[in-house]
């Protein structure tokens, strides 16, 4: 059995500007721990979120358009543009109510199914449409657009594309999906801890303070505010997975191979 045709492969450019939007990017989340307390980033503990964010907007920009230009064609403009919408609308469902998230396991299966270069796109595109659509624009924005792009682009790059199918493809999405909506909260976490720098609390970040001593209070920190949110999604993800995967992975490759994104569109020239 083929694979479906990728409407986007990704070319050495494209290669280039993910790995350098994922080094900045571990950097953007991981600055409280990679940063020594003597250093400028440590002193100005509640401005590096603000830059860091403006850094990823301009980064994630430029690897979209850059994948855009190795082979995002209309067809997959027009996919992206559905998929991207339907994310953003399955989003507010669930918005306060025990991380039950149904667009995460959206976006699990359309990766699996488009490729990474296609997951990264539509990870960040939809967590874009979905903060206008829910009034969640903010300094947070551009990072979770990052983390969403890694986690729909991780499912892409999941073994057996061309081959895997039934309850062993399904059971490897749920587990990709269970453990990555875990990461999503946890890399989220990193995003929002560095602002409680200024209150006073044992969870907070600490500037002054070493890795060891950061990295207890970042624990303490998941456990205290996040851990039930990120359970809730992670077993939504799965059970969604379960129920809904195979009539959606159907649907997805069916239309995937109906677009025939790696045909050329040719026209004809006129009579005359």
């Amino acid at each position: 059995m083929s694979a479906a045709p990728r409407p986007v492969r990704l070319g050495p450019r494209s290669l280039a500007a993910l790995a350098l939007v994922g080094a900045v990017g571990v950097a953007a989340f991981g600055w409280p721990f990679l940063a020594p307390p003597t250093s400028r980033i440590s002193a100005h503990a509640q401005d590096a979120p603000w830059l860091f964010a403006g850094l990823l907007v301009l980064l994630v920009a430029v690897v979209a358009a850059t994948i855009s230009e190795s082979g995002l064609g209309p067809k997959a403009v027009a996919m992206l543009g559905v998929l991207a919408a339907t994310g953003a609308a399955l989003r507010p469902i669930g918005a306060g109510t025990a991380g039950i998230e149904p667009m995460f396991f959206l976006l699990v299966l359309s990766g699996r199914v488009l490729g990474p270069g296609f997951g990264f796109v539509l990870g960040a595109v939809t967590m874009f449409a979905s903060a206008l659509l829910t009034g969640g624009v903010g300094p947070w924005m551009p990072f979770q657009m990052l983390a969403m792009g890694w986690f729909t682009m991780g499912a892409g790059l999941l073994p057996g594309a061309a081959r895997l199918r039934g309850r062993a493809e399904l059971l490897m999405l749920s587990a990709y999906g269970f453990l990555a909506a875990f990461a999503y909260g946890t890399v989220m976490n990193l995003a929002g801890w560095p602002f409680l720098g200024a209150l006073s609390s044992d969870i907070a970040f600490d500037p002054r303070a070493g890795v060891p001593a950061n990295l207890a209070r970042f624990l303490a920190y998941c456990l205290a505010t996040s851990l039930g949110w990120d359970l809730g999604r992670a077993l939504c993800t799965v059970a969604l997975t379960l129920a809904l995967g195979p009539a959606l992975l159907r649907a997805l490759r069916r239309a995937t191979r109906r677009a025939a994104f790696e045909t050329a569109v040719t026209f004809d020239a006129p009579a005359g």
